[in-house]
């Protein structure tokens, strides 16, 4: 910015001093204004070159020093590489020379020879630590394997298409790396042929798993990554890179690709790396070069041939020491130049300070104004905001209380389903008593009249007893059908086990189960009784469905402590849960049960009535048969009112 214009008249104030710059007074006047702008650019110029200069020279100085580095680690990573892989070169030879998988080859449909050679395979994998091994006939079919006795075992695939089988069909060794279309694991496939090189009988293929030398990647400070002769990564220290392509895949190759089921119909994304530009450090390689991931800082790539493959193994290392190290480099060089410049250029700043403090005044109070209009317009959008997100707030405590409803609704509506299906036994359970009922009293008056009071009286005592139990009855059926209150409270677990079995009294006399009870009285956990009965009436009655039809069915129900939860694990001898029962297990409306037998809402409501007190609901089968069912809830304190763990009948 420079100073204010003269007339040309007044001679007094545009005359220059004697002290100005010399050059000044032989610049055209219209000139004369733009001389300090110009000396600044000058300035900024020769400092930005000298920074330039000083940061290019300093960069590549460090990138070669770390380029020689990175070569030293990258042979260490091939030579691991190459000797893992060549640990397991013998094992297909190896197969060519034991009796029985020749046998099984000169007659595959015996099984005796199957067996034979599936435990030799089973056995050679463990001792060669091998992922799986297996032997395939001259048509590709897989006839023994290492994993015969898992249920996706490859026995009886059809694996013709592999090259590796092609490969060894050939009389060669081949070497592979794809994606199992089994079990979608990714390896190494060696393969070699069995019986005459010329004319093989079968193949022998030994599967390794690489993920070993991935995760000892993964430890260290740069990123590795290896590439199959595709151009696709097989083993990358960042797991998200692998499968995805170094460099673009024409639409044959994919196809081509995708007919060999070589990676198992992965997608095979394009690694986002874009080339910076080539390096040339001086150290005989000229593939080094400095690539970018997506937008992240530049990362210095090495690359090597797997010898005996077609592999590459690429080296990624970070460059921001050696960018560090250049900016000081250039910021020391910018700071010099500019020291030595900035003496001639002190005197235009010191006749700019005047002026800049008016501009900035007035700037100042332009952007005051500019500020205050906005926080006047920004206060007016807070409260139309504030308006609207209060009128959200009061809407959505009305969606959470109709919801809240709903769920109490769903509670009660599992309640009721508990009851009606306990309804038939419940009835038998009334039954009884009425008909004793009926008999008792006719006989009772029979007695008075022949004046048998002893009779009578023990008549009369067995009356008030069958009452008794009728009101038990009616009174616990009552308390589990009535809706829970809002409020939080504690229950006494092994009365809340105590009532659950006497609701389900006539289906365990109908199961007839061995019950085994381990559950400490004293136990008090944080839920309402009444929701816990329901919990527990629903994993008993699953536990009972379990059991029809078992031969000596038991279940068995164990609470402990762990630390301030309470753990109460429900297990019974049945048949146990199927994958598509855990799949779904706490889905609503999900049954194992025939029509008509329940509605799916046992387990779900259970586990929503836990998680309403900071509890949980887990499943699991147990090793030696059955299901087991486990019920989490807070341990409630040791002063909380023992009427809290009760309800009324």
């Amino acid at each position: 910015m420079t100073g204010p214009l003269h007339p040309p008249g007044d001679t007094t104030r545009a005359t220059a001093p004697a002290s100005a710059a010399p050059t000044g007074s032989r610049l055209p006047h219209g000139l004369r204004g733009l001389a300090p702008l110009l000396a600044l650019l000058a300035l900024a110029m020769l400092v930005g070159l000298a920074g330039s200069l000083g940061y290019r020279y300093s960069y590549d100085t460090a990138l070669a020093r770390q380029a020689e580095r990175g070569q030293v680690q990258l042979r260490l990573y091939t030579q691991a590489l190459e000797s893992e892989l060549a640990h397991y070169d013998y094992v297909p030879g190896l197969l060519s020379l034991d009796e029985r998988i020749a046998a099984l080859l000169l007659r595959p449909d015996d099984a005796a020879r199957a067996a034979r050679a599936n435990d030799y395979l089973s056995a050679l994998n463990t001792r060669a630590g091998t992922r799986v091994i297996y032997v395939l006939d001259a048509h590709g079919k897989v006839l023994a394997s290492s994993n015969w006795q898992r249920p996706d075992s490859y026995l009886g695939e059809a694996l013709s298409f592999r090259p590796y089988f092609q490969a060894a069909m050939d009389g060669q060794l081949g070497r592979f790396y794809g994606v199992g279309t089994t079990r979608s694991e990714s390896g190494y496939y060696l393969s070699a042929p069995l019986g005459e090189r010329d004319n093989p009988v079968g193949v022998a293929v030994v599967k390794i798993g690489l993920e070993p030398l991935e995760n000892r990647w993964q430890g260290a400070d740069s990123q590795m990554l290896l590439t199959d002769e595709n151009g696709v990564v097989i083993l990358a220290s960042d797991p998200s890179w692998k499968l995805a392509a170094l460099r673009p895949l024409s639409p044959e190759a994919r196809e081509r690709l995708m007919r060999s089921l070589q990676y198992n119909r992965a997608p095979l994304p394009q690694l986002p790396l874009t080339l910076v530009r080539k390096l040339n450090n001086g150290n005989g390689s000229s593939s080094d070069e400095l690539v970018r991931l997506r937008r992240g800082p530049p990362m210095l790539a090495q690359h090597a041939a797997l010898p005996g493959t077609d592999w590459q193994l690429t080296l990624l290392t970070n460059t921001s020491q050696a960018r560090v190290a250049a900016l000081n480099t250039a910021a020391l060089a910018g700071v010099l130049s500019a020291f030595v410049l900035l003496l001639g250029a002190a005197w235009n700043v010191r006749r700019r300070i005047v002026n800049e403090r008016l501009a900035a005044r007035a700037a100042l109070e332009a952007a005051n104004s500019e500020l205050e209009r906005k926080v006047a317009d920004r206060t007016a959008d807070l409260s139309t905001s504030n308006q609207r997100l209060q009128a959200e707030v009061a809407e959505r405590i009305r969606a959470e209380t109709v919801l809240r409803q709903a769920q109490d609704g769903l509670l009660q509506a599992g309640k009721l389903a508990a009851v009606g299906q306990m309804s038939t036994g419940i009835a038998h359970e009334l039954n009884q008593p009425l008909a004793a009922l009926r008999t008792i009293s006719g006989n009772t008056g029979k007695f008075l009249e022949r004046g048998d009071y002893a009779t009578v009286r023990a008549n009369l005592d067995t009356i008030i007893g069958l009452v008794e139990r009728m009101g038990r009855i009616t009174g616990a059926l009552k308390s589990f059908a009535r809706k829970s209150g809002n409020g939080r409270r504690q229950a006494r677990l092994a009365e809340a086990v105590d009532n659950a079995l006497f609701l389900l009294q006539t289906r365990v006399d109908a199961v007839q189960p061995a019950l085994q009870r381990d559950v400490d009285p004293t136990l008090a956990v944080v839920c309402d009784p009444n929701r816990l009965e329901q919990v527990l009436v629903n994993l008993l009655g699953n536990a009972l469905d379990a059991l029809a039809g078992q031969p000596a069915p038991r279940i068995a129900l164990h609470a402990h402590v762990a630390g301030a939860m309470v753990h109460l694990t429900v297990r019974d001898n049945g048949a146990g849960l199927s994958e598509e029962a855990f799949a779904r297990l706490f889905e609503p409306f999900f049954t194992t049960k025939p029509a008509g037998q329940g509605l799916g809402l046992g387990l779900t409501l259970s586990a929503g009535i836990l998680n309403e007190n900071g509890g949980s609901l887990s499943a699991a089968n147990h090793p030696d048969g059955g299901a087991c069912f486990t019920l989490v809830l807070p341990l409630a304190p040791h002063d909380a009112n023992p009427q809290d763990a009760k309800h009324a009948g």
